[in-house]
């Protein structure tokens, strides 16, 4: 029975990857495409990346340039097509903080010299 009750996670397939902000077409949740890129500690050289249990990590176990095996991760806030091959994307899920607010005025009566004034607010 847990099968059929487990909830159905957007992946958000449908928010395209040339979009840097905006609401995803098919749940409606905000969504932020984030680009990272993995370089070497050591020498900087750009290596392949892959998502892995939810981390960034290299494809190959060692680089290729100066056989260090510790990599760094960086952000890059714009992806140009020259870094696309080395690139990962990751789409980030902003939460939405709703404010209501109930506000209500009262009527001023045409006859009187009464002004309006602002209740106190109910949530």
């Amino acid at each position: 029975m847990e099968f059929f009750n487990k909830k159905y996670k957007c992946k958000h397939d449908k928010f395209l990857p040339d979009n840097d902000l905006g609401y995803c077409p098919d749940c409606g949740e905000l969504i932020e495409n984030q680009w990272f890129i993995l370089r070497c500690s050591c020498c900087g050289v750009k290596h392949k990346a892959i998502i892995k249990n939810g981390q960034i990590s290299s494809v190959e176990k060692f680089c290729h340039n100066c056989g260090n095996k510790y990599f760094v991760v960086e952000r890059v806030g714009k992806i140009n097509f020259i870094d696309i091959n080395y690139a990962v994307l990751v789409k980030v899920v902003i939460p939405c903080e709703h404010h209501e607010y109930i506000q209500s005025w009262t009527d001023a009566k045409e006859t009187s010299n009464y002004t309006q004034k602002l209740l106190q607010q109910s949530r």
